[in-house]
């Protein structure tokens, strides 16, 4: 029987670049970028620059923390592979051995399972979709007062093209237990110190089991790069990126709500109105992403030539789902932009809109297809999550 040629074609895509994939040290450059962030210094390295990445805005250099330049996301609505920015919790290594790697499927299964790449490529059937990779603090710099921790702009996001097979037929192959109730993952990026925790994440079974939820060894067309996860990562549709963990090892069916750190303690949301200085207040783990926009062609404070018409165009995401309409709010107004085509549900879209002058803040509002809109001022929390709120700019006519 011939082998399927999508199969063929992944297994290529996959093993690309021989018996091993290899991080070598950055190189130094020289530039500079103003992130215009309101609560502390917005300058930022360009360099140095990392393997296989173009110009990078460096927040850290170890372990990684690039963000993409925001003038990428107005050059289409895929974001390239090496300009997709960067986020690692732990240091990540620097070498994988092809040969050497396996995925572990344990836990509350019948038949656990450590497969060869090889072996995960032909578990079940190759899918392919456009999501966007968000940080969930993508943003976090912008907020007033000031949080701490990185202090992203917003370019801590990615649209791409994900290729990979579902998670599910990776648990079917294990066969779930009567008692599964959670998906924990892992990946083999290591605590620098002992007593850290682990970097895990983990899921509902309903989620893990969705028909959109992979393990992806590909990414625009070629393998993930060896900085966003090679050989395999978690790509979990509409949630934000804590969940779409790198360099993927090992996957533990739980049989109760997952209690370690990055789960109990990390990466949680109030779930009632907070402000600066608050404390004691109820918290559920982050999880769906919300609905955002943004202007791509004009900067908050750039000169337009007045009496003349301003073409506007962005990029606008719908969270856990689809765009419904995308507002361009400017004084009292509010004008419908023209969408572009629709390239998938999770993924970003082009909007448009040609206006008359530029009197008074301009700002783009998207309402998906759940009827959910961004709300018009930014909804402040003590760690920088989640950022939705309209995204305003002024433009000065010269």
């Amino acid at each position: 029987m011939c082998e399927d040629k999508s199969v063929m074609m992944s297994r290529r895509t996959l093993l690309a670049g021989g018996a091993s994939a290899a991080l070598a040290l950055p190189v130094l450059a020289k530039d500079m970028v103003d992130l215009r962030l309101p609560g502390g210094p917005s300058l930022r390295s360009l360099d140095p620059a990392f393997p296989g990445k173009g110009k990078l805005i460096v927040q850290r250099v170890h372990p990684p923390l690039l963000e993409t330049p925001f003038s990428v996301f107005d050059q289409g609505v895929m974001t390239p592979n090496d300009q997709f920015y960067v986020r690692w919790h732990y240091p990540m290594p620097t070498e994988i051995k092809v040969t050497d790697f396996r995925l572990q499927v344990r836990g509350a299964v019948k038949a656990p399972l450590s497969l060869a790449l090889e072996e995960v490529v032909k578990s079940g059937e190759i899918i392919e979709l456009a999501a966007v990779n968000q940080c969930a603090g993508n943003g976090r710099g912008q907020f007033v007062p000031r949080i701490p921790g990185a202090q992203w702009g917003p370019g801590a996001m990615g649209n791409a093209e994900w290729r990979g097979v579902r998670l599910r037929d990776l648990l079917d192959k294990a066969g779930l237990n009567a008692d599964a109730k959670f998906v924990r993952f892992g990946g083999l990026d290591e605590p620098p110190v002992p007593d850290a925790p682990a970097y895990r994440k983990s899921v509902p079974i309903d989620i893990a089991r969705r028909d959109d939820v992979m393990v992806a060894f590909a990414m625009n067309g070629e393998a993930l790069p060896l900085l966003n996860g090679y050989p395999l990562r978690l790509v979990v549709p509409g949630w934000y990126a804590t969940y779409w963990v790198k360099m993927l090892s090992d996957i533990e069916v739980l049989t109760s709500e997952d209690d370690s750190f990055w789960m109990a303690k990390a990466y949680r949301m109030p779930t009632v109105p907070v402000k600066p200085g608050d404390k004691d207040f109820p918290t559920t783990p982050i999880g769906a992403m919300v609905p955002r926009a943004w202007i791509t062609n004009h900067a908050d404070g750039d000169r337009i030539a007045a009496g003349k018409p301003i073409e506007l165009r962005g990029i606008a995401m719908g969270g856990d789902c689809g765009i419904a309409k995308v507002d361009v709010l400017i004084g009292d107004k509010i004008l419908c932009a023209t969408l572009g085509p629709d390239e998938g549900q999770y993924g970003f879209r082009r909007w448009s809109l040609t206006l008359p002058d530029a009197v008074g803040p301009i700002g783009p509002r998207c309402t998906n297809v759940k009827s959910v809109s961004q709300p018009l001022e930014q909804d402040w929390n003590p760690n920088g999550y989640a950022r939705g709120g309209v995204e305003f700019i002024s433009l000065v006519q010269a």
